[in-house]
């Protein structure tokens, strides 16, 4: 072919044409270099010829025999058509069945040799005698290589509406076979042969086609279908040392650059200990060292700051900023909901202010917005949203840039807000617990902290799963808490019912719980209402006047009412283990025992039961963020898309835990050796479009 493989479109291979390339592109595949990389999701193990005497009902079977029968059969119901082949072997018949395909009849003659494979079924009228509902068939010739559909180890791959497996796997094989040569392996030999992984145009035949004379049995078929036979394994782990091989480039450029020393004497800091009601733990004490060492250092700061639910980052955060602002620098804390931002303000401003210091709060429904004040370094720390990264805000002097629940942000956004300012010390939060693994995937450009560690006051929760037999038992529960002085969180999963859902809501159970309890005050918080009526109600709830509160999602993350005691999350099938953990961290917080009760309603499916499953057992959100990225996945692990990343679209990262650890030392250990990978070119060229333009890893003088 002798073209860019990367940039050759998959309209143009053998058997596409235009009207196949839109479906093709619909599974991702543009250009042959996708089709390269879009292996299949499974393996068959078509190539053990059996005897038509010797087949075994229910099982996948393939024959080789002679046509001896072709007909198609118009059933007397409808309008439905069946063509009928039958095979013999010499042994025994089968019949083959294609449904409403009657044109099927003509590929077929009397006498010609074919290979049928597929599920054998019993005849459903006689009870006896072997037939197969539309199996792969092939006709028998000199070139037993050319067999595609039968008499090997079958790839399946996932397909879309209008085209077939059979024809996906046919133009898979005829591209393949036509483009192989035309692959250039980038990754460097040493490192290939240091892991003994093959080269790439072996593994990437046997990936797609897995050659007879190399796979064999159960055990192997087996080893296929888990994606870790050496050839998969070659595959991922080039996509893995690629990410990492960008990450690296992205961490070392950032550690060459000029940036900002703080050296604070901690005036700030010491004066913000001696006003809190508590001690820091050991674990708090230890990261923000590592903070405060990365901050004196004369290059930028990039690092991941890591927490469950309670553990106190705000605290660490809020040091850290005060340690800018006494060198004389701006801070930044971007959040990515308006509540929450204007939750980290309600809970900053006043420790601020007592500091003696200006903070201001800046999202996108704030119409008189102090931008004058934050241009003019008036303004020591300022709280946002996206708002902060939008045209027309500037700083005086920015010197960190704090962004809070990191996984719904991306790289590209962090550049945008690192753009404000001349290098930046930054510092990336999260409370959404992230298993190791999946941190150094997704944030192997920051350096890493975490706090593992809850304040010793914090007791678990006590969680609870019920039915909707046993809402008596809830409503009781409620009452004998709010007796107590404590107040209740009640969670829905909609703000109101519509047509489309049958799920309850949270204004019509606001009004449901309001004659439950006549006596007590209940009012509502959702997404819609302005921000405004948001703090008013929040403000509310935190000073006691508010009893239930009942709410959608938007109390997931940042707030903070030590009286409240008790959730009861409705729904709670609908939710994500992630989403679940992080709404029952509202409570918990106080000297109190609190109670998460989780109300399910049939039925469930298996993923929901493990969900809930897992909550009842578990307080501990780095278990259970474990759990929630084997139930889920990599892919769907966070919700959202990590903006700026490209896509891991072979290796899975719970699978190759350990091939990711070694990707990432062989990549890092590259660009320690060679940081613009000048020795290695087309390597380079490699990197830049697994990327793909996303964010600049190298710098150009």
């Amino acid at each position: 072919m002798g073209k860019n493989l990367s940039e050759f479109p998959i309209q143009y291979i053998k058997g596409v044409g235009p009207r196949r390339a839109k479906l093709l592109n619909t599974l991702g595949i543009r250009t042959v270099e996708d089709a390269i990389y879009y292996l299949p999701y499974r393996y068959e193990d078509r190539k053990n010829i059996k005897k038509i005497a010797n087949l075994s009902y229910g099982q996948l079977e393939t024959v080789i025999g002679k046509v001896i029968a072709a007909d198609v059969i118009k059933l007397p119901k409808g309008n439905l058509k069946i063509f009928e082949l039958t095979v013999s072997d010499g042994s025994g018949l089968i019949k083959g069945k294609w449904f409403n395909q009657p044109f099927l009849k003509k590929n077929f003659e009397i006498g010609q040799e074919v290979v049928l494979s597929g599920i054998v079924k019993r005849n459903p009228y006689w009870g006896i005698g072997f037939e197969f509902d539309n199996p792969e068939y092939e006709f028998l010739t000199d070139d037993r290589d050319a067999f595609i559909h039968t008499s090997r180890i079958v790839p399946v791959y996932r397909t879309t509406a209008g085209l077939s497996v059979r024809q996906l796997r046919t133009i898979m094989f005829n591209l393949i076979n036509s483009c192989i040569e035309d692959l250039s392996d980038v990754i460097p030999e040493e490192i290939l042969e240091r892991n003994n992984l093959p080269e790439l145009r072996k593994s990437i035949l046997n990936s797609h086609f897995p050659d007879p004379e190399l796979v064999s049995g159960e055990t192997d078929i087996d080893v296929l279908n888990r994606g870790v036979s050496i050839y998969q394994k070659r595959l991922s782990f080039d996509e893995l040392f690629m990410f990492e091989l960008g990450l690296s480039a992205l961490k070392k450029g950032k550690v060459i650059e000029k940036g900002l020393s703080f050296n604070a004497e901690g005036i700030l800091v010491h004066r913000l200990l001696d006003m809190l009601p508590f001690r820091l733990t050991a674990a708090q004490q230890r990261v923000f060292n590592e903070i405060l060492s990365d901050m004196k250092k004369p290059h930028p700061m990039n690092r991941l700051l890591q927490g469950d639910v309670g553990c106190g980052k705000t605290i660490i955060a809020i040091m850290a900023m005060l340690t800018a602002v006494e060198c004389g620098y701006q801070s930044v804390l971007m959040a990515p909901t308006e509540i929450l931002a204007e939750q980290h303000y309600i809970n900053m401003h006043k420790i601020i202010e007592d500091t003696g210091l200006n903070i201001c709060l800046l999202t996108g429904s704030i119409k008189k917005r102090p931008l004058d004040d934050i241009a003019s370094g008036k303004i020591n720390i300022i709280i946002g949203t996206h708002a902060l990264i939008q045209e027309g805000v500037g700083f005086k002097s920015l010197g960190l840039v704090i962004i809070d629940e990191q996984h719904r942000f991306g790289v590209m956004q962090r550049a945008l807000l690192r753009e404000k300012a001349i290098n930046p010390d930054v510092l990336v939060m999260t409370a959404t617990p992230i298993p190791r693994t999946l941190a150094m995937t997704l944030y192997g450009d920051l350096d890493y902290s975490v706090i593992d560690e809850l304040p010793p006051e914090r007791r678990p929760v006590i969680t609870r799963l019920f039915n909707t037999k046993q809402k008596d038992y809830i409503y009781k529960a409620i009452a004998d808490e709010t007796r107590k002085g404590r107040q209740v969180y009640v969670v829905y999963p909609v703000i109101e019912e519509t047509g489309k859902s049958n799920l309850k809501s949270a204004i019509i159970g606001k009004e449901a719980l309001e004659k439950i309890f006549p006596d007590l005050k209940v009012n509502l918080i959702h997404g819609r209402m302005k921000p405004q009526e948001k703090e008013g109600v929040m403000a509310s709830f935190k000073s006691g006047g508010i009893d239930i509160l009942v709410s959608t999602t938007v109390i997931e993350v940042g707030v903070d009412v030590p009286n409240a005691s008790m959730m009861l999350i409705v729904h709670a099938e609908r939710f994500g283990l992630a989403q679940l953990h992080q709404l029952r961290g509202r409570v918990g917080r106080g000297g109190s025992q609190s109670y998460c009760f989780l109300l399910a309603y049939d039925p469930l499916g298996e993923d929901a039961e493990k969900r809930l499953d897992i909550m009842v057992k578990s307080n501990d959100g780095f278990r259970i963020a474990e759990e929630d990225l084997a139930i889920r996945g990599p892919g769907e692990f966070f919700g959202t898309r990590q903006a700026g990343m490209p896509d891991l679209r072979i290796a899975n990262i719970i699978r190759d835990a350990r091939l990711l650890d070694t990707a990432r030392k062989e990549a890092f250990a590259l660009i320690n050796k060679d940081a613009e990978l000048k020795t290695f070119p087309e390597l380079k060229k490699g990197l830049e479009r697994f990327w793909k333009g996303k964010v600049e890893l190298f710098k150009t003088s």
